[in-house]
């Protein structure tokens, strides 16, 4: 309970700084209503006082940023289509369940960019632990299981990922206390980076329970980044990189423990999946072991079964050539040999490959560039070391899914569950992306008065 509390501590020291927002407009005007609310005269005056503009500083709309919004709208476009291209042997409308998801999205940006990004540094504790008691809740019967994973909250008609919430909510959260303590030497940091770890250590191991190894190492570069650019001193990266080794080296022991156990006892990796997890002390899961074993001996372990995808997206790839065979002209997903089940979401650029070739591919990432550009130079316009941060977090956050998913399906790293932004399919992920572009854009709208 002491870490707990601490922790709370510092997330609401972190608020101190902040200016006034707008829910502190609202509580200042009703505080000068000397007469009570008891006609519909003193409702009108009371409103009046509320001054809206000082919320959601309609003043200042003129001055969006254009450059994220024009590229948000063209990967989207291509999500879409490509959806479609993806399932159209199988007609599913899941292409335009996107279309509904990209609607929902845009009321979520606008609304988002709208509202002072400092007020998010008030509430950033009760977003914190809004995030903990999701995932908490996913992990227990309300949870519901879903390709071997219980990652889900299941609301009937649709369905909610409490990680991609956790990912804001880190975001948020690491910003607070950065913003509210300033970083120098490894030492004379170190509480505030114990209050760091706590914070962010606890969505992870949450989200690691599910399991979904994907979301939760996602959100390690994203700190380290924020990290960075807080000025902390550079030793401690050099001691954060040895440790990433260490570990590295300790999995890629424990993969290789697990190999000589299939040949030892004659068992089958896809067959007898879960038998070598009681041998190991590593809290990884066999069709883990199984993905980085397809990646690192593709042809040894399995090709038929574990590295299929892997496989299959490569020959989509390598297939679409200079100029690509057309839309809807692709034969992998239509033919089954890149999955239905991975196509249109996680192995979506495969299918552009194969469609639209080293021409559309070199669009789609291009797109990714200009996004993901232009979410640095509005970190470096923000007003506030706050904004700042936030925008950075946003950015890493995309640049760490971009480069993951693209660099799987041309087999540069093991494959990952790490989708697409504004491109593959899902609900929860393209209002979370949504979400993170719309505090962008809030940063770019208030970095002054205008």
């Amino acid at each position: 309970m002491t870490g707990v509390s601490g922790l709370t501590s510092a997330l609401r020291h972190g608020a101190a700084g902040a200016r006034k927002s707008g829910a502190e407009f609202a509580t200042a005007a009703l505080r000068a209503g000397a007469a009570p609310v008891s006609t519909a005269a003193d409702l009108v005056r009371i409103a009046r006082s509320l001054d809206l503009r000082q919320f959601f500083k309609l003043s200042t709309r003129e001055r969006s940023d254009w450059i994220n919004p024009v590229c948000m709208g063209l990967l989207a476009m291509f999500g879409v289509f490509f959806i479609y291209s993806a399932q159209l042997a199988t007609g599913s409308n899941q292409w335009l369940m996107q279309l509904v998801w990209l609607g929902l999205g845009t009321g979520v940006y606008l609304t988002t960019s709208l509202l002072d990004y400092r007020l998010w540094l008030k509430y950033a504790h009760w977003v914190y632990f809004l995030a903990l008691a999701l995932l908490v809740a996913v992990l227990t019967p309300l949870g519901s299981v879903k390709m071997g994973a219980q990652r889900w909250l299941d609301f009937g008609a649709f369905s909610f990922q409490p990680s991609e919430f956790a990912k804001f909510a880190v975001i948020v959260a690491t910003a607070s206390l950065l913003t509210g303590n300033r970083l120098g030497t490894v030492r004379d940091s170190l509480q505030v980076l114990i209050k760091l770890a706590l914070a962010v250590g606890l969505p992870m191991l949450l989200i690691v329970a599910e399991p979904d190894l994907g979301s939760a190492l996602v959100i390690a570069p994203m700190v380290f980044a924020m990290l960075f650019v807080s000025n902390l001193s550079l030793r401690f990266f050099a001691g954060a990189l040895g440790v990433f080794a260490l570990l590295v080296g300790i999995v890629a022991l424990d993969v290789w423990r697990y190999a000589n156990f299939l040949e030892e006892n004659n068992l089958s990796p896809t067959q007898d999946r879960g038998v070598y997890e009681a041998h190991s002390w590593l809290p990884l899961r066999d069709y883990q072991r199984n993905r980085i074993l397809a990646f690192a001996q593709p042809d040894k372990i399995d090709p038929m079964g574990i590295g299929w995808n892997q496989r299959q997206s490569l020959i989509s790839v390598g297939s679409g050539g200079f100029i690509g065979k057309g839309w809807t002209e692709g034969t992998q997903a239509k033919l089954g040999y890149l999955p239905r089940s991975v196509a249109h979401n996680d192995f979506i650029f495969s299918v552009i490959a194969e469609e639209k070739g080293f021409l559309g591919s070199i669009a789609v990432i291009g797109l990714f560039g200009v996004l993901l550009w232009n979410g640095v130079r509005i970190a470096g316009l923000a007003r506030d070391r706050f904004g700042m941060l936030l925008v950075i977090g946003v950015t890493a956050l995309m640049t760490v899914h971009v480069f993951v998913n693209i660099a799987m399906t041309i087999g540069l790293v093991p494959v990952k569950g790490i989708p697409l932004p504004f491109i593959s399919y899902g609900g929860t992920f393209v209002l979370s992306c949504c979400l993170l572009q719309g505090l962008v854009q809030s940063v770019y709208r208030f970095r002054r008065d205008f």
